[in-house]
């Protein structure tokens, strides 16, 4: 298997922003594990950036402090970074090309929001026939009360994992995955 590893919308939105991650504990440190083990087994790493569409919206407006992302993620090395307007991180991208062309056929989801972007990349990764990989603790989620209810950060996580497991990807926790690579 050929893999690269997806850190989608770690960006300082969900940090010092309007939709701060609470759910699981401890995902950044996580998710930047990850992208240490990436970097030292010679996986690729893809940093997704969310971009909103709308000059005016309130989160993810290009240019202010709180699209940049998240200091960590910035400062580590990864292959490409690629921005993306919608959830999916295929649509609209040059995602899935940058993957074929080095013969990718596993990737890793780590990032945030857990039931958005997360959910949504892999099952277009699923669908365009990849290997998905689903770290469980290196996502995370908030939360949500709108006018279809409330559900809490922890329900929300744990139901699209397990949705994510009966059809779509692998779930595992970071070490379990680093684990593997060693062997």
């Amino acid at each position: 298997m050929k893999k690269a590893l997806l850190v989608i919308d770690v960006q300082n939105e969900y940090f010092t922003g309007k939709l701060p991650v609470s759910y699981p504990a401890g995902s950044l440190e996580n998710i930047l594990k990850a992208m240490d083990a990436a970097n030292e087994y010679g996986i690729p790493v893809i940093v997704i950036q969310h971009t909103a569409k709308a000059a005016d919206s309130p989160v993810f407006r290009k240019g202010r402090p709180e699209w940049e992302l998240h200091p960590e993620i910035a400062k580590r090395p990864y292959d490409i970074l690629i921005e993306k307007n919608l959830p999916g991180s295929f649509t609209g991208t040059i995602l899935e090309s940058w993957l074929r062309e080095r013969d990718i056929d596993t990737v890793i989801i780590s990032g945030y929001m857990t039931q958005m972007c997360c959910d949504t990349t892999a099952r277009q990764t699923f669908h365009l026939g990849f290997n998905v990989e689903f770290l469980s603790d290196a996502t995370g989620t908030l939360s949500f009360t709108n006018n279809a209810g409330t559900v809490t950060d922890e329900e929300l996580h744990r139901v699209i994992l397990v949705t994510q497991a009966m059809r779509f990807s692998k779930v595992m926790k970071t070490s379990e995955w680093i684990k593997s690579l060693k062997g």
